[in-house]
C-alpha cells in the first residue's frame, strides 16, 4: 500500500495554520517506514507492516501478533472535518507531562509531517517503547518529551536535526513521486496503540490530545475485531466507500 498520505491544510486547525516547519509528504511504504525507525533507534525485532484488509481474517492472518499499533491513512474529507471538529469542541487542549500519563502524545506543528508524527505514536506507546534502543536518538527525544507539556513537546520535534534527516531520507525514495514539502495533500496518518493501561488510544497531532477508544481485553490487540470496530472501521463507515484508505501495522519482525 504504497500511497503518498499526509496533512491537508485546513485554515481551523492550528497545528496546520501557524506551522514554520515543513517536511515532504512520507509515502505508506513499509519497507521505508521501517528503515526511518531503525535508523533512529527501534529495534531490529519489529517492523512495519501493510495490512491489506480491515475485515478479512486470512488476510490479517499474515501480520505477525501481537500487533502493536496501527496506523490508518484516511481522507481528510469534508465529512472526517465535520466529525473532528464536533468532537473536539466538547473537550479540552491537553496538558498532560510526566512518567504518570497512560499515553505520550505529540501536537503536530511540522507541516506534513503526520506520517512520522504516527510512527512516533507507534513506537513511544504500549509495548513497543521497550523495543527502543538505549541511548538511540528516539530513546533520547522520547525521555526528554516525556517531562514536557504538549507545546514543549511540539518544539522539541521542531528542533531535532535527526528526525529531519531520517524522514527526509525516507520521504525521498518511496514509489510514486513526493509532492513537495509545502503541497497540499488530502491524506493523513492517525495511529492507534494499546496502552500499557489495557485502554485504546486513537494519537493524533492535529486533535486536541489523546483519544481514549475503550478498552483491549486481555489477549487481544489493535488488529482484533473488537479493537478495529471502535477505531479505523469507524473512519472507512464515515466514508461510504471511500477507496482513499490504506493501513500499516508494527508488530515483530520476519526477518
Amino acid at each position: 500500500m504504497a500511497s503518498t498520505s499526509t496533512d491537508a491544510p485546513n485554515p481551523t486547525d492550528p497545528a496546520v495554520a501557524s506551522a514554520t516547519v515543513s517536511f515532504i509528504p512520507l509515502e505508506a511504504n513499509p519497507q521505508l517506514m521501517t528503515t526511518l525507525l531503525h535508523n533512529l533507534g527501534l529495534s531490529p525485532a519489529l517492523q512495519i507492516h501493510d495490512v491489506y484488509s480491515l475485515t478479512d481474517p486470512d488476510l490479517l492472518s499474515f501480520i505477525p501478533r501481537p500487533a502493536l499499533a496501527l496506523l490508518l491513512v484516511f481522507p481528510v474529507s469534508a465529512t472526517y472535518e465535520s466529525h473532528r471538529l464536533a468532537e473536539d469542541s466538547l473537550l479540552q487542549p491537553y496538558t498532560g507531562s510526566g512518567p504518570d500519563e497512560p499515553v505520550l502524545w505529540f501536537r503536530q506543528t511540522i507541516r506534513n509531517a503526520c506520517g512520522l508524527m504516527g510512527l512516533i505514536h507507534a513506537v513511544a506507546n504500549g509495548e513497543a517503547r521497550d523495543f527502543i534502543t538505549e541511548g538511540s536518538d528516539l530513546d533520547r527525544i522520547l525521555k526528554e518529551a516525556e517531562g514536557l507539556g504538549p507545546e514543549e513537546r511540539a518544539r522539541l520535534l521542531e528542533r531535532e536535526g535527526c528526525l529531519a534527516r531520517a524522514h527526509k531520507a525516507a520521504a525521498s525514495k518511496g514509489d510514486t513521486v513526493a509532492p513537495a514539502a509545502e503541497d497540499e495533500v488530502e491524506l493523513h496518518y492517525v495511529a492507534f496503540v494499546k496502552g500499557k493501561d489495557g485502554r485504546l488510544w486513537e494519537l493524533d497531532g492535529r486533535r486536541k490530545g489523546p483519544l481514549e477508544r475503550g478498552r483491549v481485553p486481555e489477549g487481544e490487540d489493535v488488529l482484533s475485531e473488537n479493537a478495529l470496530r471502535e477505531t479505523a472501521l469507524k473512519f472507512l463507515e464515515r466514508e461510504s466507500g471511500d477507496p482513499r484508505f490504506s493501513a500499516v501495522a508494527l508488530a515483530g519482525s520476519l526477518e
